[in-house]
């Protein structure tokens, strides 16, 4: 049941409270890109799971991506299909981190936007736990940014809430 602002009169039902009761479940977000360079999950290890209570969503994704992840090539930035359209672009509705685990310290902060009103992109942050600088690699992520991913060895974990639309 979509959510529906309470008015004078209504009466509490089932379905009213099943609307405002935030229940997790699972999603598979759908990964493409700004360009044609389309990237493919492969056998990666995906977990996506979200809730709405009301007009809020609350989304958490874990992706470790596996030996026949392909990451797709050059600069066209990385977008994934949010569970729920919000009823405007933002530019902060989450974080998480990227990770090159064959690197040790290779772990950053990334910022989620809303690029369009059901599409996730993923911005760095910050530096690695190794105090690296991410000049190289600032901006978007993509296929090459922060550096190469390595198939089977990286990953990519975000969480956090935005409007829905009505």
């Amino acid at each position: 049941m979509a959510y529906e602002p309470w008015q004078p009169g209504m009466t509490v039902t089932a379905g009213r409270l099943a609307s405002i009761s935030p229940t997790w479940q699972e999603w598979t977000p759908i990964w493409t890109t700004t360009g044609a360079s389309t990237p493919n999950f492969g056998n990666a290890s995906v977990s996506a799971r979200w809730a709405q209570s009301a007009l809020t969503v609350f989304y958490r994704v874990d992706i470790a991506f596996g030996t026949t992840t392909n990451f797709g090539s050059g600069t066209d930035n990385w977008q994934m299909s949010a569970p729920v359209a919000a009823p405007t672009t933002s530019g902060i509705v989450g974080f998480g981190e990227i990770q090159n685990t064959s690197s040790p310290g290779s772990r950053q902060p990334i910022r989620v936007r809303l690029g369009a009103t059901q599409q996730f992109q993923f911005e760095m942050a910050g530096g690695n736990i190794a105090a690296t600088s991410t000049t190289p690699g600032a901006g978007l992520i993509d296929a090459s940014t922060p550096g190469a991913w390595a198939a089977g060895s990286s990953s990519l974990r975000f969480w956090g809430s935005y409007e829905a639309a009505l």
